[in-house]
């Protein structure tokens, strides 16, 4: 697991002006931001160090002008472990960056192991994937791309604070509005696939969704077991449907789990069925426990990388299964230019492959990153909240080779950060920065949002019902992995998971949000089943 990473402050003789830009306008010409910074002498970064140790004890025990009111600044388009026993490293900047992430995999699965009376293993638990499973109340832009809404709130420690980056795409186009759609389905027939829950689950839900797609919709077949094979090729809807049912239903388990050759053949399906000006998709369906062939990520994505990179054909990964190889679909999805989301029951499945899947077929945006550039006069150290595997270097938030996550209408994505600012300090805390490529011409575009300290909310428990919500799941996140390290929690003010429960109950009443009582649910049976010290 990765571990905790709080980034310090940097000392009084690194803020000195220093050397600017000296031409052009933008961040370069900022002295705050870090890209004017200068190299820090050996001497500055000792004393960094030991700021950095003195703050992390304290806290241990849609496209606008800029509007920062109701502690919200809102954007405007623009040219450890996980665990205490963590030791904090040495500062390396004011930046946090990272790939966007609109996977839920992690949550749900968890909520399915607590339902079966077990503990998820904490290297399941991804809390960027708790936090982004529930809705939020972020303005939204008018056509591709993103608006950022940056808030905050402090906790009961003092100095401490929650700070919550949100981003926004536009709505869902109604159905019959969007891009027509190219889907290549692989579909897991392994041995394992027999348990109910599974294969057919999935039969069920392939079916109700072929009846709901459109006519000039396609859907290609895949199923893999020892070995791959094209079961269905791609195949316009509109007076097909019968074959593809006929080829849904004719779905039946087998053996071992080749899951590279499925990949492999899915992609190779979806090339030969390739539909200029449609949203080219691969589905897999799948309990990702390989067992034969490649069964690592990178091998499989290898296979594959010419036909993902040269057509841009994405992976949405669907998870089955009380066992459930989670890393691996992860990565894959990942890597895949997609995401992954887990279904354990019909009705989870109906939202997934009814719902989910029709309405955000399209992409609003390719390889997007966010940067959060956090002001050293402010802030004495912050730490990111998950994005572990999303994690990318500084210097490569411009550089458009680099991989980024793809976004689609409908989505939003909360980045959740616990902030320790100076004692009595005052003005600029932060500035967020989100860049995406569009999806069409491939063309960067950026958006930004600011927040200062006079913004900051007065108490977690007075935020707004969903900023309490997102603190909740990550509360409940952290809590889950720093136990499994037989550690205490790592964000400051985290209450004990029976008053989580209860502070989760209160939210799904004041909402009425069904997702936030399915929260409350999964947080009390944590608490009656928190390990032995």
């Amino acid at each position: 697991m990765a571990g905790k990473r709080w980034t310090g402050d940097r000392p009084a003789a690194d803020r000195r002006t220093g050397d600017r830009a000296t031409t052009g306008a933008g961040p370069d010409a900022d002295p705050r931001h870090p890209r004017a910074r200068r190299p820090l002498p050996v001497l500055a970064l000792a004393l960094a160090a030991g700021l950095l140790l003195t703050s992390c004890s304290a806290g241990q025990g849609e496209h606008g002008t800029a509007d920062r009111s109701n502690g919200a600044a809102q954007s405007a388009p623009a040219p450890g472990r996980g665990a205490k026993d963590a030791a904090p490293e040495q500062p390396s900047g004011q930046l946090s960056t990272f790939a966007l992430d609109v996977d839920t995999a992690s949550y749900t699965y968890a909520r399915r192991t607590l339902a079966d009376g077990r503990r998820p293993e904490p290297s399941t638990i991804r809390p960027e994937e708790f936090v982004n499973s529930f809705r939020q109340d972020y303005r939204r832009p008018d056509g591709n791309g993103f608006t950022v809404t940056v808030d905050g709130a402090r906790t009961d420690r003092p100095d401490w604070s929650l700070v919550r980056v949100g981003l926004a795409t536009r709505s869902a186009e109604p159905t019959a509005q969007r891009p027509p759609a190219a889907l290549t389905f692989v579909i897991d027939v392994s041995g394992s696939m027999s348990e109910p829950g599974r294969l057919d689950l999935a039969r069920r839900s392939l079916d109700t969704m072929t009846a709901r797609l459109r006519d000039d919709d396609s859907v290609a077949l895949v199923t893999f077991s020892e070995h791959a094979e094209t079961v269905l090729p791609m195949t316009r809807l509109g007076g097909h449907r019968g074959e593809v049912h006929d080829a849904v239903d004719g779905l039946r388990p087998q053996y071992s789990t080749n899951l590279g050759a499925g990949v492999e053949k899915g992609y190779a399906t979806a090339v030969e069925g390739l539909r200029k000006g449609a949203t080219n998709r691969v589905v897999l369906v799948s309990d990702a426990l390989a067992n034969e062939g490649d069964t690592s990520a990178d091998a499989i994505l290898r296979r594959i990388d010419g036909a993902r990179r040269e057509h841009g054909i994405t992976l949405f990964g669907v998870g089955v299964g009380s066992d459930y190889g989670d890393a691996l679909m992860e990565r894959l999805a990942d890597k895949g230019d997609g995401h992954t989301v887990y279904v354990s029951d019909a009705g989870q499945a109906r939202t997934v492959f009814c719902e989910q899947l029709p309405q955000n077929i399209e992409l609003t945006a390719r390889d997007a990153k966010a940067q959060v550039a956090f002001d050293p006069h402010t802030v004495t150290a912050f730490r990111l909240i998950g994005y572990d595997d999303r994690k990318v270097a500084d210097k490569d938030f411009r550089n458009d080779h680099v991989d980024g996550g793809e976004v689609g209408p409908g989505h939003t994505v909360t980045a959740l950060y616990a902030v320790h600012t100076r004692p009595g300090a005052q003005g600029h805390l932060a500035t967020a920065t989100v860049r995406w490529l569009d999806p069409n011409t491939r063309d960067p575009h950026e958006a930004a949002g600011q927040l200062e300290t006079g913004a900051l909310a007065g108490s977690v428990w007075e935020a707004s019902p969903r900023f309490q919500v997102t603190a909740v799941a990550a509360y409940f996140a952290d809590a889950l992995r720093a136990e499994g390290l037989r550690a205490g929690p790592a964000l400051p003010g985290a209450p004990g998971l029976t008053r989580l429960a209860d502070r989760a109950a209160g939210l799904a009443a004041r909402t009425e949000d069904g997702d936030v009582r399915g929260l409350a649910d999964a947080i009390r049976r944590a608490s009656r089943t928190e390990p032995e010290d």
